[in-house]
């Protein structure tokens, strides 16, 4: 397959994505690009986060560890489901109270400014590098498979990944959000669609029936779901626990995934939008291991070899799927392959970037709050904000690039976890105790605490036991949090409390 077609079929895609985004930024405003002027069809909201919630990294990663951690990510999507009903009714219906546009802004009227800036800190903090890190590793994909592969010149890297955040820009700087849920429902179309069309052409090229396959996966040592080993990071109390907490942090929690659901007409629209994201993520996510179970089948039914890494002699899990797709499947899988990365790196990265500018908009520069500008300074002054982290996540993947290490990337996505903990442990204490913070005190507090998290997951367990902290983690850290947060509480009542 010609790389100059695939580059081609790629512009076409994002044609869809700038058409759709110049109808809806037109008479664009700040209300539409903070709040998509709380019109946004609760049906499309819950379909394109579909998108941000399965990254690049995912549409390439969890179909590859189905081979060494067979069906037990399932338990933590499990949890989500839990954990996404607990924002349903607990989150939502505090922020449609509250009319929040950044949901940091709780924390000041919570506790203070201060808190609320550590909130947005570590927000902010967390998603420009997890986003950065799951930009790279998918565009480092496309890098691989196509511009690598053009002959006739040398493109670098640091120029496709240019390219592909350029091309975000454009469709993301005006519209914000009011264009972000019409451009994510339209990539999480095409990013299922991979998923489905791999799995219909491998079963094709396996000559085998739906059932057949089905029976296939099921009768393999692939479908194993659930692990009951207490001491190991699968086991599923651990799991489950730790998805229900993971989804509350990152989806309920995050910027980035609530800004599109306050955007919804009505607090039971944004419910509705929930419960159904929820449920769609489960078969979602289901189809991804069942691709990945079919994937491993084709490698020995076609004797190919498994990518192997030559230092260690495992298999490099996040290329087995492009590997096949690419190589094996022939030009119409490896052409759905590539649009469907597109759509899941487009996805997970665009609407990071209006998410930032909004928290630090919002939450850090309090610009809305500043009465001596115009609401034109005020508008160029979120552009520069939403350039100014485009260029920052591209500064942060050339340095990923330079470095060359994918033990770099683990260690981002951990972080990552790690900056969630705080988050929780704040809104914990907000949402359930009456207590006042000494608001000033808040941001060391935040930082101590993950710090602890990791000395005890990381020096303290391994060497009193054999107990092994998986996804539990973002649970140890926000309690932790919390236990800090007390010995910083003020003696007189809190008159501040808002979500009675």
């Amino acid at each position: 397959m010609s790389p100059l077609f695939i580059i081609t079929c790629i512009l076409l895609y994002f044609g869809g994505l700038l058409l759709i985004a110049y109808i809806t930024s037109k008479n664009s405003t700040t209300e539409s690009y903070f709040s998509g002027n709380h019109a946004s069809p609760w049906y499309a909201v819950a379909f394109g986060m579909i998108g941000d919630s399965l990254s690049g990294v995912t549409y390439i990663s969890v179909p590859g560890k189905v081979g060494t951690a067979n069906f037990s990510y399932l338990q933590l999507v499990f949890g989500y489901f839990v954990g996404y009903f607990i924002i349903s009714k607990v989150l939502l219906p505090m922020y449609y109270k509250l009319n929040l546009i950044s949901i940091y802004s709780y924390l000041e009227n919570r506790f203070g400014r201060n808190t609320q800036k550590t909130g947005a800190f570590f927000f902010i903090i967390s998603r420009v590098l997890g986003a950065a890190a799951r930009l790279y590793l998918a565009a480092g994909v496309i890098q691989i498979f196509v511009f690598d592969r053009i002959e006739s010149v040398h493109i670098p890297f640091w120029v496709s990944v240019s390219i592909i955040l350029a091309l975000m820009l454009l469709y993301t700087y005006k519209g914000g959000i009011k264009t972000l849920v019409w451009t994510d429902t339209f990539q999480s179309l095409f990013l299922i669609l991979g998923v489905i069309v791999s799995i219909i052409v491998i079963i094709h090229k396996m000559d085998i029936s739906f059932g057949t396959a089905v029976s296939n996966i099921i009768a393999s040592d692939y479908s194993d779901t659930f692990f009951w080993d207490w001491r190991e990071s699968n086991f599923f109390v651990k799991e489950f626990i730790g998805g229900i907490f993971i989804a509350v942090a990152m989806t309920g929690l995050d910027q980035n995934m609530m800004q599109k659901n306050l955007s919804c007409k009505s607090l039971g629209d944004a419910q509705k939008n929930i419960f159904w994201f929820s449920v769609v993520m489960v078969v979602v996510t289901t189809c991804f291991l069942a691709l990945g179970a079919l994937l491993y089948q084709f490698y020995d039914y076609s004797n190919i070899a498994l990518p192997i890494q030559d230092e260690t002699g495992k298999v490099i899990t996040d290329k087995v799927f492009p590997n096949l797709a690419l190589n094996h499947l022939g030009m119409f899988a490896g052409l759905i392959f590539i649009i469907g990365l597109t759509a899941a790196t487009f996805s997970s990265a665009d609407s990071v970037l209006t998410t930032l500018t909004t928290s630090t908009y919002i939450d850090i520069l309090e610009i809305d709050k500043n009465n001596k500008l115009s609401e034109a300074q005020k508008s160029k002054q979120r552009t520069y904000l939403h350039i100014g982290f485009a260029i920052l996540m591209w500064l942060v993947i050339v340095i990923f690039d330079i470095l060359n290490q994918k033990a770099i990337i683990d260690t981002v996505l951990m972080i990552a976890g790690y900056t969630y903990g705080p988050l929780l442990g704040l809104f914990m204490v907000g949402l359930f105790t009456k207590v006042n913070l000494r608001d000033k005190l808040v941001p060391i507090v935040c930082v101590i605490a993950p710090i602890i998290t990791y000395l005890l997951a990381n020096y303290l367990f391994p060497n009193i036991s054999s107990y092994k902290v998986g996804n539990e983690l973002i649970l140890l850290n926000a309690l932790t949090t919390v236990l800090g947060l007390i010995l910083v509480t003020k003696k007189q009542p809190n008159t501040r409390i808002i979500n009675e």
